[in-house]
C-alpha cells in the first residue's frame, strides 16, 4: 500500500512539473530549469501512461519505488543536494556548453552496462588497479565529463560528507545538463548507490556501435527493456553536440572493411562530410559507440563534446588531467537546410536530417531502414518537437532507473574515481 501511494505521489509530481513549465518560456532554461520546457501539453504527460504497447507509466514509477529509490531521497540527510548539483551545473554550463552532450553520453554508457551505478567513473575495479576498467573499453575511450562530476562531488562532500552517491550525481547532472541545453525537464528518483566493480568486458561487447544495423541496435536496447519508440526517442539525444570525425571516417573510406565508401550515402553528402572530416593520414575509424547528449544515444551518444575526441586511455585520465582539444566533428544542426526552422538545441533537426538521408552515423540513418522506426522518425519530425521532447523525457526517466544498487548494496564513494 505504501509503495503504491509513493508511486502515485511521484506521478503527481510529474504532472505538477508540467503545469509549472507553462510559465517558463523555452529560452529561459539557463535561468530556470525546475520543470518541463514550455508548450508541452499536460495531456501528453497523462497519455504516456498507456503509450508503447500498453506499458503503464505509473506502474513503472511504482516499480521504481519498490527498488528503494524514491523522490527526494536526500531530503533529511542532505536537503540541498539537488540544488547544489543544479547550481554547480549552471556554473559549468556557462563556461562549457558541451558539458550537456558529454554527460548525456557518459550517463548512457554507465546505465547501459549493469545499470546506473557509476561504474564507468572508476579508475580501478574492487581496488585492483591491474584489472581492466570500463574507461579502457574501446567504446568508452572518447568519454568526457569525468572532471565535471568530480567537481560536483567535491562541493557536495564539503556540505554533506559521504552522503550523496556518484551514481545520483551523474543522473542529476545529466538531467540538468539536458535542461540547460534546451531539453525537457524530467523528475528523478534518487537513492542509487555506487558499484565497487568496473565492467570492462561488458562495456566492450554491449555498447551499441556506430556501424550497427537497425536490428542490432533495437536488440541491444530491447535487452534493457526499451521499446522501439523509446529507442528512437533516446537516439534523438544526438541533436546536441557533434559527431566526432573518427566515427564518420569509415563511411568515407572503408565502410565495413570494404575499402569503399558507404553506398547508402549520396555523393553530395559524402563530399560535405569530407570537407569536415578529410582523413589527415593519422585519424582512423573507431569501433566506439554511436550514441548523446546526447545518450545518445545509438544512445552511446557520439555527440561532440562526448564523442568528438579520443580520451587518453589511461584510467587516471579523470584525475585532474586536462582534456585534449577536440578534433573536428559535425553537428546534426548543421545538416539542416535554411528552409527548415529549428532551435539550436533540443529540437527535431536530428529527425529532419534522417528524413533527408543525411544521418551522420550509419546506425542513425538505419532508423529509416525499418518501417516501424521510420514511422516514428516521421512522427517526431512532423510537429513542433513536443512529442519528441515528452517521449525523450519519459525514456530518460526509464533509463535512470535501470538496475540501481540500493539499500545495503554497493557503497557511497568519497571520490567518484575510487571505490571506498
Amino acid at each position: 500500500m505504501m509503495t503504491a501511494t509513493k508511486g502515485w505521489a511521484f506521478a503527481l509530481v510529474v504532472i505538477f512539473s508540467v503545469l509549472l513549465s507553462w510559465s517558463i518560456p523555452r529560452g529561459e532554461s539557463e535561468r530556470a530549469f525546475i520543470s518541463f520546457s514550455s508548450h508541452e501539453p499536460l495531456v501528453k504527460a497523462v497519455s504516456l501512461a498507456s503509450a508503447d504497447g500498453g506499458q503503464d507509466f505509473f506502474m513503472e514509477m511504482t516499480d521504481s519505488v519498490a527498488m528503494n529509490i524514491e523522490y527526494d531521497f536526500y531530503r533529511d540527510t542532505c536537503p540541498e543536494a539537488e540544488t547544489i548539483v543544479s547550481s554547480t551545473m549552471a556554473q559549468v554550463y556557462s563556461q562549457h556548453k558541451n558539458v550537456s552532450a558529454q554527460l548525456l553520453r557518459l550517463f548512457f554508457h554507465d546505465c547501459f552496462i549493469q545499470g546506473c551505478d557509476a561504474s564507468v567513473l572508476l579508475d580501478d575495479s574492487n581496488g585492483n588497479k591491474n584489472h581492466s576498467i570500463e574507461k579502457q573499453a574501446v567504446p568508452n575511450k572518447t568519454l568526457k565529463g569525468f572532471d565535471k562530476i568530480d567537481q560536483i562531488k567535491e562541493v557536495l562532500e564539503n556540505v554533506c560528507p559521504g552522503v550523496v552517491s556518484c551514481a545520483d550525481i551523474l543522473a542529476l547532472a545529466t538531467r540538468d545538463g539536458v535542461v540547460l541545453a534546451g531539453g525537457p525537464f524530467y523528475p528523478l528518483f534518487t537513492g542509487r548507490r555506487d558499484s565497487a566493480r568496473s565492467y570492462y568486458d561488458e562495456a566492450t561487447a554491449e555498447i551499441p556501435k556506430p556501424d550497427d544495423n537497425i536490428t542490432q541496435t533495437l536488440h541491444l536496447f530491447s535487452l534493457r527493456g526499451f521499446t522501439d519508440r523509446e529507442t528512437v526517442s533516446l537516439l534523438g539525444g544526438h541533436n546536441i553536440g557533434k559527431i566526432g570525425c573518427e566515427f564518420i571516417q569509415s563511411r568515407l573510406h572503408n565502410f565495413k572493411g570494404t575499402g569503399k565508401t558507404d553506398p547508402t550515402v549520396s555523393p553530395s553528402f559524402l563530399n560535405e562530410m569530407r570537407v569536415f572530416c578529410e582523413d589527415n593520414g593519422n585519424e582512423k575509424s573507431s569501433q566506439g559507440s554511436p550514441m548523446a547528449a546526447t545518450m545518445a544515444s545509438p544512445m552511446a551518444f557520439p555527440t561532440a563534446g562526448p564523442m568528438a575526441a579520443p580520451m587518453a586511455s589511461s584510467p587516471m585520465a579523470s584525475r585532474g588531467m586536462s582534456e585534449k582539444p577536440a578534433p573536428r566533428g559535425m553537428p546534426y544542426f548543421q545538416q539542416l537546410s535554411s528552409s527548415v526552422s529549428s532551435g539550436a538545441g533540443f529540437d527535431t533537426h536530428y529527425y529532419q536530417s534522417l528524413l533527408r538521408g543525411r544521418g551522420l552515423l550509419f546506425a542513425d540513418q538505419q532508423l529509416m531502414a525499418n518501417e516501424r522506426t521510420a514511422r516514428l522518425v516521421r512522427a517526431y519530425a512532423s510537429d513542433d518537437g513536443s512529442t519528441f521532447r515528452m517521449d525523450f523525457a519519459r525514456a530518460m526517466m526509464k533509463m535512470s532507473n535501470l538496475n540501481p544498487l540500493t539499500g545495503s548494496q554497493g557503497q557511497v564513494r568519497l571520490e567518484c574515481t575510487l571505490a571506498s
